[in-house]
């Protein structure tokens, strides 16, 4: 169906593509500064179809994918925008460049040890078994995607650093580990993107997954239908990636694409719309998701609109995330109240079919905790919250409550309301999930 015509941009060509913005030297200098940090990634299709050049640099998409100058605080961006302007050797840059890198917690959540499957006393590379019913693996070949979102909380994986990286090829491995926990239903795919690897890598992932008895479900988290939904459509193997999907299927296995969609003008393309009617053809389900970022979907409207047309191309609302405690956070948060109310709004604008959707929610070391809105009790206002999912299952579902903060952005912002601590502050911290 057409040969592949994928064109990535990079940092090498971030100055060349700065200049269509209409930013001066000095400005797309800063940019460059921030961009030695945070990984910069991006392709024709975003570029020439989904930005409105005439709006940037204030265009949503625009600063979806390129980075800002004020992403950084202004003392770490001079000092790298000195080291650019004077030419400074290589190594000289990088070692500034990982000095701002680590105070910019790049493993949230714990993810590099406290979720870290083990076989016996060894820790399994590239899985994690974040739940008693689900493990994560990243498959190696998807540590990249078709173009970087400026908040991506995996940035770290994308930064060539290989202490930051948490991948594996060894598939053997996975089916091992799942056959030694029959309480786990469902993997998670995830990078990165998998959809970046083609139908042959892809295959030698999924396949052995679907000799697995237990196993219910196959997840693929992706970015591709927004950033490249070609990879359905039109690239050389587009065809035979939808027979993989169709075998999952077949296996009776239920495979779920967790699609990231953060602007409405994302699902505009009549690409993206053949590229979900091909996914869903196969049986597959398409679920979606992404956090609420600030200066890009901090708005009720764009949630309203996201949720509709993602119920009339076939797709199931599911997520509405709170921006992660990492990389730009200070530049993108949005705080708890404030992403309450706009997935209050929205979720109240909608049909109940779109109703699947939940939120806001925080992906944080203990577990994935709602805000379920503020109330008054007993005369002080408070957050009301629960866990949708939790490292401790005891956890799920039951309401707690922390003081209203309203500058508070995250889990760790907040302080227990009517007790001395949080329900999940009763349980060591260190718990593993391991063999």
């Amino acid at each position: 169906m057409g040969t592949r015509r994928f064109t990535a941009y990079s940092a090498k060509h971030l100055d060349e593509l700065l200049r269509r913005a209409r930013l001066d030297e000095e400005e797309r200098l800063k940019v460059r500064a921030v961009a030695t940090v945070l990984p910069f990634r991006t392709n024709a299709y975003v570029v020439d179809e989904l930005i409105d050049w005439t709006a940037a640099p204030d265009d949503p998409i625009y600063r979806l994918v390129f980075p800002q100058a004020d992403m950084l605080p202004a003392d770490d961006v001079a000092r790298l925008a000195g080291l650019l302007r004077s030419g400074a050797p290589a190594p000289e840059l990088q070692a500034e460049a990982n000095r701002v890198r680590q105070g910019l917690n790049p493993h949230p959540a714990g993810q590099m040890d406290l979720n870290v499957p083990r076989i016996g006393l060894d820790p399994v590379p590239g899985m994690q078994h974040k739940y008693p019913e689900t493990v994560l693996f990243f498959p190696k070949q998807g540590q990249t995607c078709h173009a970087y979102c400026t908040y991506c909380f995996r940035w770290a994986q994308f930064v060539g650093d290989a202490d930051l990286k948490f991948a594996s090829d060894d598939v053997k491995q996975l089916a091992e580990y799942l056959k030694a926990h029959p309480n786990v239903t469902s993997v998670l795919l995830t990078g990165g993107d998998p959809m970046i690897m083609g139908e042959p890598v892809l295959k030698r992932y999924i396949e052995p997954l679907l000799e697995i008895e237990q196993l219910e479900s196959i997840r693929i988290g992706t970015k591709s239908l927004a950033y490249w939904p070609q990879r359905f459509v039109s690239d050389p193997d587009a065809d035979a990636t939808l027979r993989l999907f169709e075998k999952v299927v077949a296996a009776g296995k239920n495979l779920a694409f967790m699609a990231h969609f953060t602007h409405p003008r994302e699902l505009e393309p009549d690409l993206v719309a053949t590229a979900a009617e091909r996914i869903t053809g196969t049986g597959a389900t398409i679920r979606t998701q992404a956090p609420v970022i600030r200066s890009i979907n901090d708005y009720p409207a764009a949630w309203e609109v996201m949720w509709r047309r993602q119920l009339t191309l076939g797709m199931i609302p599911y997520y509405m995330f709170v921006e992660r405690d990492t990389g730009p956070q200070d530049y993108f948060a949005v705080p708890l109240v404030r992403a309450y109310e706009v997935f209050r709004d929205a979720y109240a604008a909608v049909s109940g079919l779109c109703r699947t959707v939940r939120g806001p929610s925080m992906s944080a070391t203990p577990g994935k905790v709602c805000v379920d809105g503020v109330a008054e009790i007993s005369g002080q206002k408070v957050f009301v919250l629960h866990f949708i999912q939790a490292r401790d299952p005891a956890l799920v579902g039951k309401p707690f409550f922390a003081r209203y903060d309203p500058n508070a952005v995250w889990l760790t912002d907040l302080r227990p309301a009517f007790a001395d601590r949080f329900p999940f502050e009763q349980i060591p911290q260190n718990t593993r999930l391991s063999a």
